[in-house]
């Protein structure tokens, strides 16, 4: 461990024997759950997550419905430990980091939903572009260190868990609707109900906008998405010695969205930052994501449990976009362009509409790919007392998984005539684009935990084995005609170790450390490595009258980063994978909790402090001009993750009303490794964003809603990536409605 990393557990080893002195008969912290194994869920409430032997949080319903945000990204702010870099002002496709994993499209999280692989392809292709609708969550979980080593593949940072509506015990009909700035509405309706032993679901939701971005031709810039989703239970009479149930769950997402690659020239940011070339008049996503989805739980008795699912998730999606431009037969990517457009004028002045030019002049790409990813998983628990007084608990868990992607892609030419594109040439199917990448996964975990008075302990391992494969039939094989096929093969198997302490030291407070390895899948290439690392926590939970918190420290050592050449951060979007060699990541989490009105009945002020600093830094050299990072020296800090992150939010609870704040601090970020002195472009300043909800009960049965997005309408940058600035959400105001029978 380096300096850093000693200094900061030097610091927590201080305060918690500061907290231990202090002669408290305040509320203490609740004792550990025992039970630890439920259905789709890995916390289940805010108690399990504070006593967890590991850092963990748990966003309740109540959280999320402060300002019923549609984008994940404002959500999480309140979550220390959480890195993100925003996209497209909505939260469409984030870009989430646990602890300085690369955040680029949620690729180096588990990202799940009630407890099954929510991503498109979590092993062969795990960017996320598809993401779950916040919209319609319950809650999220999410896990960091060395408490999410039951969940895989990715363990370098940790794992987030969308849980979605639950089923109701009686008929209830819930109705949410708001409309706001930019025409942005949304429709969500519920229905839920149980008759003997059988429960059901019913579930719509419906968001749109027409986007806050403005073309020259005035086009929507927005989006438009539905989800439909329904669930039915059957479960045995209560009379019955072995409980059961039996659930089927199905969902469906629709979306079309005006999104774009194209971002602005570093002039064009700072004169006119909501403003959008006319070349990307066309850019649009047309995606759908479809699951079915079983659960069986089954209760032997009071102390053996077991869950099972089976699943099987499909997603088509078809970004077309503007790729490249061609003049004089000479091409350019658009970032190229954006990036030093006096370098390009020609160029430049053809992604704005100023000039026009002839024949498949502009080249866009239509990223046609569909994705299926299916298996079927299982958790066993075991827990009993010994004579002695301990508690033992034993989960082993199972997982076969296949997941693909397939990439059947093309390029159409166009030109521009006054300012308007006009089609040229269709684009052969499979020419920009003709592959299928697989991985076919088996995974399996062992989890024990003792717990004896004040002292808990929780060992684990985790093993996994991947077969991953890449099936190209090249650019002019539109048949798949498998003479012309060439293949790459890459088989892993790795064992994942961990261990988490947890020890209440008094009713006020407790320490918990623990160390686990960190795993992500490589790709299909032999030559490709797993990202693997050791990593470190040390933190405490205490309770100090009207103060509640916890301090924790990481450290993370990489012995080998993964990077993706991805075309959403840049690249040329092969989703190659390249071994970035050593990183060291250390930082600190805080989380502070004060109600300071707590022993009021009418009134509550509860505020709460989230503070992050995250040091992510390479060990090694390695690179060159056509990596994504650009040339690496050791000592350069790994882009997109910013040292600082700082939020606040507060509530006033008084009578009929109900108001929140949110302001969140986001530290300056590099877009490429470097000092400190590399330029604006590549560097993204810091910013300051401040959200208000509120809330009236105009009835029993009725709530009216408003909300403000950017109450200082700040004009801020979120990325460079993929291809020019872009601006965070501007200034909006949201009115609506919650009705419930």
């Amino acid at each position: 461990m380096n300096r850093v990393g000693l200094d900061l557990l030097a610091l927590f080893s201080t305060i918690s024997i500061g907290f231990a002195q202090q002669n408290t008969t305040l509320d203490s912290l609740q004792k550990l759950d025992e039970v630890i194994l439920k259905a789709n869920t890995i916390l289940g409430n805010k108690y399990v997550a504070q006593n967890r032997t590991g850092a963990s949080y748990y966003l309740s319903n109540e959280e999320l419905n402060q300002f019923n945000h549609i984008d994940i990204s404002r959500a999480l702010r309140k979550v220390p430990g959480v890195n993100f870099y925003e996209e497209d002002g909505f939260g469409l496709r984030p870009n989430i980091s646990l602890r300085g994993t690369s955040p680029e499209r949620s690729a180096k999280i588990t990202l799940m939903e009630d407890g099954i692989l929510a991503a498109p392809a979590p092993y062969s292709a795990p960017a996320a572009y598809y993401f779950p609708s916040l919209g319609r969550m319950h809650a999220v979980e999410i896990l960091k260190g060395s408490s999410q080593i039951q969940y895989g593949p990715n363990t370098s940072g940790g794992a987030i868990n969308m849980l979605s509506t639950p089923l109701g015990e009686s008929l209830e009909t819930t109705l949410k609707s708001s409309y706001g700035s930019f025409n942005s509405n949304q429709l969500h309706f519920t229905l839920k109900n149980k008759t003997g032993q059988i429960s059901y679901l019913v579930e719509y939701l419906n968001f749109a906008s027409d986007g806050f971005k403005t073309l020259p031709s005035g086009a929507n810039t927005g989006f438009y998405i539905q989800d439909v989703l329904g669930k039915i239970r059957w479960q045995s009479a209560p009379k019955n010695y072995f409980q059961q149930y039996l659930e089927f769950k199905y969902h469906y997402y629709d979306e079309r969205s005006n999104e774009t690659y194209l971002g602005l020239t570093q002039h064009d940011f700072e004169t006119t930052p909501f403003m959008r070339y006319a070349a990307s008049e066309k850019d649009q996503m047309h995606a759908n994501h479809s699951q079915y989805m079983f659960t069986h739980v089954m209760d032997f008795g009071t102390s053996f449990k077991v869950v099972t699912n089976g699943y099987w998730n499909r997603f088509a999606r078809n970004w077309y976009k503007l790729d490249a431009l061609t003049i004089g037969g000479v091409k350019e990517k658009i970032a190229t362009i954006v990036a030093a457009p006096e370098d390009y004028d020609r160029y430049y002045q053809l992604l704005t509409g100023a000039r026009d030019a002839g024949p498949n002049a502009l080249l866009l790409k239509a990223n046609n790919r569909n994705y299926d990813a299916y298996g079927v998983q299982t958790k066993l628990d075991y827990h009993t007392y010994s004579k002695q007084g301990v508690f033992h608990d034993i989960e082993v868990g199972f997982r076969y998984h296949y997941d693909s992607e397939d990439r059947f892609q093309w390029r159409d030419g166009y030109q521009m005539l006054e300012g308007q594109m006009v089609k040229t040439q269709e684009g052969a199917g499979g020419s920009a684009g003709n592959r299928i990448a697989h991985a076919r996964t088996f995974a399996a975990y062992t989890l024990y935990k003792m717990k004896y008075k004040g002292l808990t302990v929780t060992p684990g391992i985790r093993y996994e084995h991947l077969q991953l494969g890449r099936d190209d039939y090249g650019n002019n094989n539109p048949n798949r005609i498998e003479s012309q096929l060439s293949t790459k093969r890459n088989t892993i198997t790795v064992l994942i170790p961990g261990v988490g302490i947890n020890y209440t030291v008094n009713n006020s407070l407790a320490i918990f450390s623990g160390v686990h390895k960190g795993f992500s899948p490589p790709g299909p290439s032999p030559e490709e490595r797993p990202e693997e690392s050791i990593n470190y926590e040390l933190g405490t939970r205490f309770g100090w009258g009207p103060l509640r918190g916890e301090v924790i420290g990481f450290y993370n050592a990489y012995s080998n980063m993964l990077g993706s050449d991805l075309a959403a951060s840049g690249g040329t979007g092969t989703l190659d994978l390249f071994n970035a060699g050593k990183v060291d990541v250390n930082g600190v989490e805080v989380l502070l909790q004060w109600d300071m009105l707590r022993n009021n009945n009418d009134i509550s002020f509860p505020v709460a402090l989230a503070y992050t600093y995250t040091n992510a830094i390479f060990r090694s050299n390695f690179g060159s001009n056509e990596d994504l990072w650009g040339e690496v020296t050791v000592g350069d800090r790994v882009p997109y993750i910013p040292q600082h992150q700082l939020n606040l939010n507060t509530s006033m609870n008084f009578g009929r009303f109900n108001w929140n704040l949110n302001m969140q601090y986001n530290g300056a970020l590099q877009t490429l490794s470097g000092g400190p002195g590399i330029d604006y472009i590549d560097r993204i300043p810091g910013n300051i964003t401040v959200d208000v909800g509120g809330k009236y009960q105009l009835h029993p049965q009725l709530q009216l809603t408003t909300k403000v997005v950017n109450l200082l309408n700040n004009t801020y940058a979120v990325a460079t990536v993929p291809a020019g600035l872009r601006p965070g959400h501007p200034f909006g105001v949201f009115v609506g409605g919650i009705l419930q029978l």
